[in-house]
């Protein structure tokens, strides 16, 4: 092995999914300003610029990307995004679960929801971060001092969120991740995290006018009267994942204080 090969194989390696929008990019950024390599995955072409565009400012910051389009859906492309990252970074760190997908329907609207979404938003949501884990688990073992970080949701916690469906998904993965916490331990931590409302998330990109009465809703009912920023989830994600080496099986709720917002 060349000294550059060397090199990069000491570099810690952050597998990042869903990273060309939202949660994701700013997870891939923040994982980039702690100097680590990180393989950007997104879905589609669309996305591809957005990601090329964090591979840039990661180029400028010495470190290395790897962009890699894949559906976590499909057990392949879980799979191919692993073996990519071990290949042409020499290591996986850290695996953060941020691909997500949702459908907005009123939850009491009973019969707008099929048997199709909840099994595609489950496909997304809950299986992909399985197949991700279970692609990059030789790889995170080998470390001996690895972590995954799911993003859930609020909404996986108290029954919230776009639609019953996409709170059943979320609702699934914190358990996942429960399950998997006792099983890949000790070498491999696994937390979730579950924000509450955020800027640029899937309602604000999806439908802006009810991200602004949702907005309103959780500033007037949460203790710190605001919603959550990308770089905000990201930097607890980076925390749990780097400084928190007692911390497995959690699920950390991102919500400016709404679960205090019970009257007395």
């Amino acid at each position: 092995m060349g000294e550059s090969s060397m090199s990069e194989s000491l570099t810690k390696t952050a597998v990042v999914t869903g990273a060309g929008s939202g949660i994701g990019a700013a997870c891939a950024r923040r994982f980039i300003g702690g100097g680590w390599n990180v393989v950007l995955n997104y879905f589609g072409e669309g996305l591809r610029p957005a990601a090329e565009a964090i591979a840039s400012e990661a180029e400028a910051g010495g470190v290395r990307t790897i962009l890699v389009d894949g559906d976590v859906t499909i057990d392949a492309d879980c799979r191919r995004i692993a073996a990519e990252a071990a290949e042409d970074l020499g290591r996986i760190d850290a695996l953060i679960n941020c691909a997500g997908n949702t459908r907005i329907v009123p939850h009491a609207d009973l019969e707008a929801l099929t048997a199709e979404d909840f099994h595609s938003l489950y496909a997304v949501n809950t299986i992909g971060p399985f197949q991700m884990i279970r692609a990059c688990a030789p790889h995170l073992k080998a470390t001996g001092d690895a972590a995954v970080v799911n993003i859930a949701s609020i909404a996986g916690v108290n029954g919230s969120g776009s639609s019953i469906a996409y709170a059943a998904s979320k609702g699934a993965l914190n358990t996942l991740t429960l399950s998997l916490a006792r099983v890949l331990g000790p070498a491999i931590r696994i937390n979730s995290i579950c924000p509450a409302l955020v800027e640029q998330g899937f309602v604000h990109r999806l439908d802006p006018v009810r991200f602004e009465q949702h907005k309103a809703v959780q500033v007037e009912r949460s203790p710190l009267k605001r919603v959550g920023q990308p770089a905000e989830v990201a930097e607890t994600v980076f925390w749990v994942a780097t400084g928190s080496p007692l911390m497995t099986g959690k699920i950390i709720e991102l919500d400016c204080g709404l679960h205090l917002s019970t009257t007395i």
